[in-house]
């Protein structure tokens, strides 16, 4: 048999080289990466890391701001955002169910029944994101913020690449509600494409920085679909909440001034109007809006004007100013009320005022003069007093300066004094400029005895994430620009005003109850020069304070061109408003009208401290009903607080520790009940207004936080109707 001759193939050797080289090359490669764990100088732990590593962000809720007893004005609240997933690798092989935009024309269609959206924009804009490649689109605002009944209809729907995503909503739950105060927020992108709540306007923009709070994040393995894999560690981060701001604002009377507002609007659409109410004692804000208003949660409303005409606008405040003037006078005893003038015109160098009527009313007393709101009896005043020192007392009040509130942009207004007729017109509130709350901060040295308070609207603010206070605001006494004596005696001549037959003030009266203040008529300057004249082209103010006697409310009230019918005074409007306002607050906190209450007060002591029984007793012997939080054995605190004067027969309530037997609450105020639930930090949930009717678990019943408490309230008309009601069907029954 015949050898076969071995020959040598070049191109098969060549091949073997080359695959074999590649071999070589390749397993070297892996043992390499698996000795050093490294590839191209990057750590494939790293790498693996960074391609199934997900973070997941923990949004932060926005601060709340609630009101002087914990109602709630703004919070954070749960809504979705609309994201439509285009690509079709978002569905992954296999999978039954779609999980991108299959049919484009019937999610438009639908999407446009739901969202502020036309169909043919919808469709536009999946299709142009589609096109590019994009993997999923969004809808911008018409997209967010959308309710849970909206998405839950939509699930139902079941439409495939419809995905929502949980989101932040800013929730305004009282509407239009001290609106230029508290302001409102927008949702915005930042750099790194997350949305946030941004404030823009009033409380929400000045403290921005405070509500916003921290956010967080959670990081876990993942899937190439991005589920998490199991077993996997998360690594958490918690989010911090914004800090929650308490201000001094009370919902209640702030409620009041709204629907008085809203009222005197619809009836006479001026074109602005303001209302603010303090507690003169210690310079609290109970209540501030304004007109035009607008509803935070959609900016309904919303005008040019974003100021706040309580601290960024200044006004000429007509004849209001007059009761500095007389304080003045007094002070430096100046003032003489039966001494005689003659009224009508008054010259000074080359300038001539008038009184209203501009003839006057011929020789009257100042006192008389002062009713009648003459602008002579001021220049007379002022000869008395001297220009000078009238200005010292102008300053000492705190006009021509801030006063300092923590709020942004407030003006100090200019006070008019280089030349005598500019000091003349500034005794009635002519030319100078002031701010409404450096009118109400004045008018708290009338209101409280000589001292002035400082406005404060911040009660305080607290880190919810510590329970921290940060901040914690305190009344402020800003100096005594008059005695406690001349205090008294210009509240008892601005009692005079709404009480005389020719006082200008006699609108303003309340039965049951003494009003002393001043009205106003200031002329408006026009935008070309000038003043407005003619028909109601004035704004109409009072700055009034009740009682008279011991002032607790003080108010003041802006209304400028109401649209008034033939007949009709310009002080109509403005009673209206202070009026309601007034009458609903006293009654509200407790302020027994004259004639309806008789018997005496006395001042409430400090029991704190003492031991619950003897607490008890001593509230008995005084006349009180005590009402005890806990059944510990010492008293921790008290409401109301020690050196208040109270009528016999109010109840006070006492906190100490342990277990808590609820009172019977029938005839309460909704504020005791506000104070009981502050201070027993139980879940009582409040319905309607007025005093309490009836309560969702006996009186007697030991309950703790977690046990809700429906307490129903109802206003005295509503509970006076009813009983009117029973007694008709008794006698139709009975008949």
């Amino acid at each position: 048999m015949k050898k076969k001759k071995f020959r040598f193939q070049l191109g098969a050797f060549l091949m073997f080289l080359a695959f074999g080289g590649l071999f070589l090359l390749l397993f070297g490669r892996i043992v390499y990466i698996q000795i050093t764990g490294e590839a191209e100088g990057k750590v494939m732990s790293s790498l693996a890391e960074a391609k199934y590593a997900r973070e997941s962000l923990l949004q932060a809720d926005r601060g709340t701001i609630v009101d002087r007893n914990g109602e709630l004005i703004a919070s954070d609240t749960l809504s979705y955002r609309l994201v439509a997933i285009l690509s079709e690798d978002a569905t992954p092989k296999g999978s039954k169910r779609d999980r991108h935009v299959v049919d484009y024309e019937k999610t438009a269609e639908i999407l446009a029944e739901y969202i502020p959206l036309e169909k043919s924009f919808i469709l536009d804009h999946m299709l142009e994101y589609s096109e590019s490649g994009k993997y999923q689109v969004e809808f911008g605002k018409a997209g967010r913020d959308l309710s849970h009944e909206t998405v839950a209809a939509l699930k139902k729907l079941e439409l495939p690449g419809l995905e929502f995503v949980e989101d932040k909503k800013r929730f305004y739950p009282n509407g239009v509600f001290a609106s230029y105060l508290v302001g409102f927020t927008l949702r915005e992108e930042d750099e790194d494409k997350n949305v946030h709540t941004v404030g823009k306007m009033g409380l929400e923009a000045t403290y921005n920085k405070e509500l916003s709070g921290t956010d967080g994040k959670v990081e876990f393995d993942s899937d190439h679909w991005g589920f998490v894999l199991p077993k996997s560690e998360k690594l958490i981060q918690p989010a911090q909440d914004g800090f929650e701001i308490q201000l001094t604002l009370d919902k209640t009377i702030q409620n009041f001034v709204e629907d008085a507002m809203k009222r005197v609007d619809d009836e006479y659409s001026p074109d602005k109007m303001l209302a603010v109410v303090v507690n003169p004692k210690t310079g609290e804000i109970l209540a501030m809006s304004q007109r035009p208003a607008f509803n935070p949660s959609n900016r309904e409303g919303l005008t040019a004007n974003w100021l706040n005409d309580a601290i960024e606008n200044t006004v000429e405040p007509g004849s209001t100013m007059k009761m500095f003037t007389i304080a003045a006078a007094i002070e430096e005893k100046k003032w003489d009320p039966m001494a005689y003038f003659k009224s009508g015109q008054y010259t000074i160098y080359d300038k001539t005022i008038r009184d209203v009527n501009r003839t006057g009313w011929g020789t009257i007393t100042f006192l008389e003069g002062f009713q009648r709101s003459s602008n002579v009896s001021m220049a007379y005043l002022l000869e008395r007093i001297g220009d000078q020192k009238f200005l010292e007392y102008i300053k000492g009040f705190g006009f021509g300066q801030k006063t300092g509130i923590s709020l942004p942009k407030e003006v100090p207004g200019i006070i008019l004094d280089k030349n005598p007729s500019e000091r003349l017109t500034t005794t009635y509130g002519q030319g100078s400029t002031v701010t409404p709350l450096q009118m109400l901060q004045a008018a708290t040295a009338i209101a409280n005895d000589g001292i002035m308070m400082q406005p404060y609207v911040i009660d305080k603010i607290t880190n919810p994430n510590t329970d921290e206070i940060v901040q914690d605001e305190k009344p402020i006494e800003k100096g005594s620009p008059i005695s406690a004596e001349t205090a008294k005696e210009v509240r008892e001549i601005l009692a005079s005003t709404v009480t005389s037959d020719h006082g200008t003030g006699r609108r303003f009266a309340i039965d049951g109850y003494t009003v002393a203040g001043k009205t106003g008529t200031a002329e408006i300057p026009g935008a070309s020069g000038g003043y407005l004249a003619g028909g109601s082209n004035y704004l109409y103010s009072f700055l009034g304070m009740v009682p008279a006697e011991d002032p607790e409310l003080l108010s003041y009230i802006i209304v400028q061109h109401p649209k008034l019918k033939a007949g009709q005074a310009g002080s109509e409007p403005v009673s209206k408003l202070f009026n309601s306002i007034m009458e609903n607050s006293l009654k509200y906190m407790n302020i027994v009208p004259e004639g309806i209450e008789t018997k005496e007060t006395v001042h409430l002591g400090d029991f704190t401290g003492k031991s619950s029984e003897e607490a008890i007793s001593l509230l008995a012997k005084d006349g009180f009903t005590p009402v005890v939080i806990g059944d510990g054995e010492v008293i921790n605190s008290q409401y109301p607080k020690e050196g208040v004067r109270l009528a016999e027969g109010t109840v006070v309530i006492l906190k100490s520790e342990g277990p808590i037997s609820l009172p019977d609450f029938t005839g309460w105020s909704k504020k005791m009940v506000l104070s009981y639930k502050m201070l027993s930090g139980l879940d009582i949930r409040i319905n309607g207004n007025g005093y309490v009717t009836s309560q969702g678990l006996s009186a007697g019943s030991v309950i703790g936080p977690e046990d809700p408490v429906v307490i129903n309230l109802q206003e005295p008309s509503e509970i006076y109707k009813e009983v009117e009601i029973d007694e008709e069907e008794e006698s139709i029954v009975g008949g």
